[in-house]
């Protein structure tokens, strides 16, 4: 009989009636678990749970010290626990509050820089690109006929530009004008347009759509910045932006030979920026998990929740978004938010959240996804726990609608869904000018025009995808301290900010993840 150590499991609290398995175990293995000698009664894969005292039915099923579920049936010690034996159930009676008793503020860093690109507006970014923006998917193929023209070659003589890309979507028609998707869809373009890592920009429209660029002009205040390196708090210099219509051009030929132009007139000033130190304050943070696992929470969510508190330290600011995700662990939230102004606008979200999963025929415990569950996440409410963690452990400071512009420092929520490419856009789109992404199963993502950084949740994934996880936050599990991880990532981090670049960037990935939330319906 083989007999597992517990390096081979992970105890997270000792309120837990389950450990998790930190690597395969077969049935008949030996455990030592805190509760005494038990055997395992069938195969745990990795990231699986396990019982180490008798779970009742209808009892909690406790992880983390906390709630994720309840027993279907009597689970005994030595029993796999998942969804064959547990289920959602609610926590309504449960997980009650006080905003604000568990907000703190971290002992100031003040000695953080990387190298960053001083905009004229006194923002600064990580990358220095030129995107051509599509107002409507009519005018999709043309931006990305354009922006194709401007690769390795075109570039040679432009060191400082990171590159041209085409920024296309499935709207900007069919939908009420005016209405909720248009502005929504609205905030994500003119975030995108006005981003920090985005040196100059063009709007290529079809010319008859809803969401004219006119009106986009118009309604969200657009501008060409000009003038490299304006020092913070100086009055920048503006232009308007350039327009193209392809009706108005005369098809599409005509139309992207006249964008090859602009952005050929675009080149050399946007070539001109140059990095310069900036303190760490001027980061913005997005962070998301995709592809979660049972590890999830234990090793690279915990891990970047150290590096965010790090990061919120040096006076700069991190995102945690995926509201779907928050949902089971909205406690955790509002027991550190800055004021009950701030809990409330949490719990209005979230209220909002359920009714729109409902008018639409889901619920939100729908979640976790099928690859969720193969990685040992059995309800929404464990998803959420580990999910959280990515945010570290300071004050919530506010809550922003999707795609509005993030202005406050520390750690803030974003209401975005939990579907990556469209929670990471609308983060972007708030001012974000860096991306932490942890994944148990394998998501390969970018974002053009911000940096990825990966982070696996266990040691076989990263070993298996070598050439698409930045960070084996796995080693975890086997004994290397969380805190060091923790830092590792942050110094990363940095290093990212300053213009390394992340393995989703080698690829060539973030083209096609630009995916603006939409709320629908289309008419």
């Amino acid at each position: 009989m083989a007999t597992a150590t517990t390096t081979d499991f992970v105890y997270l609290h000792p309120d837990d009636n389950i450990v998790v398995a930190a690597r395969p175990l077969t049935a008949g293995t030996r455990l030592d678990a805190p509760t005494g000698s038990l055997t395992l009664h069938q195969d745990v894969p990795m990231g699986h749970k396990i019982a180490i005292r008798t779970i009742k039915a209808n009892q909690a099923v406790l992880k983390y010290g906390q709630t994720i579920g309840f027993a279907d049936c009597d689970i005994e010690p030595g029993d796999w626990v998942h969804t064959h034996n547990v289920v959602a159930g609610s926590l309504d009676a449960l997980r009650k509050t006080t905003p604000g008793t568990s907000a703190r503020s971290p002992e100031p860093i003040t000695d953080c820089t990387f190298l960053g690109y001083r905009r004229a507006d006194g923002r600064v970014g990580t990358r220095n690109y030129i995107a051509v923006i599509s107002t409507v998917n009519c005018s999709a193929s043309v931006s990305r006929y354009i922006a194709a023209r401007f690769g390795h070659d075109q570039l040679r003589n432009y060191p400082n530009v990171d590159g041209v890309f085409g920024l296309t979507h499935k709207s900007g028609c069919g939908m009420p004008l005016g209405g909720a998707t248009h502005q929504q869809l609205s905030r994500v373009l003119a975030g995108f347009a006005r981003h920090p890592n985005v040196g100059a920009y063009l709007l290529v429209g079809l010319g008859c759509e809803i969401g004219t660029a006119a009106q986009l002009i118009e309604d969200q205040g657009l501008v060409q910045l000009s003038g490299p390196n304006t020092p913070s708090g100086a009055k920048p210099g503006t232009q308007p932006p350039v327009v193209l219509s392809i009706q108005d051009c005369g098809g599409v030929a005509r139309t992207v030979e006249r964008g090859v132009a602009e952005v050929a007139r675009m080149l050399p000033r946007v070539n001109e920026v140059r990095r310069q130190a900036v303190p760490a304050s001027e980061l913005v943070l997005a962070t998301e998990c995709g592809g979660s696992d049972g590890n999830s929470g234990i090793t690279a969510n915990p891990a970047l929740g150290i590096a965010a508190d790090m990061l919120v330290a040096c006076g700069g600011t991190v995102i945690l978004s995926e509201m779907p995700e928050i949902y089971g662990a909205e406690h955790l939230l509002i027991s550190r938010a800055r004021s009950p102004e701030v809990a409330n606008q949490l719990l209005e979200r979230l209220q909002w959240w359920k009714t729109y999963a409902a008018a639409h025929g889901a619920e939100l415990n729908n979640n976790p996804t099928p690859g969720n569950k193969a990685g040992g996440l059995t309800t929404i409410y464990e998803k959420s726990l580990g999910a959280v963690a990515k945010g570290g452990s300071t004050t919530m400071q506010a809550v922003y609608r999707y795609a509005e512009p993030v202005r406050s420092r520390g750690m803030v929520v974003m209401d975005t869904p939990g579907y990556d490419p469209a929670s990471v856009t609308g983060m972007v789109a708030g001012g974000a000018n860096l991306i932490a992404f942890t994944t148990g199963r394998g998501s390969c993502f970018g974002c053009k025009p911000v940096p990825s950084l990966k982070i696996a949740t266990n040691t076989p994934l990263y070993e298996r995808m070598r050439d698409d996880m930045d960070i084996d936050a796995g080693v975890i599990l086997t004994g290397t301290p969380l805190e060091q991880v923790g830092r590792q990532i942050f110094q990363r981090l940095l290093d990212v900010a300053s213009g390394s670049r992340t393995l989703s960037e080698q690829h060539g990935i973030g083209d096609e993840e630009f995916a603006p939330w939409d709320l629908g319906p289309t008419l």
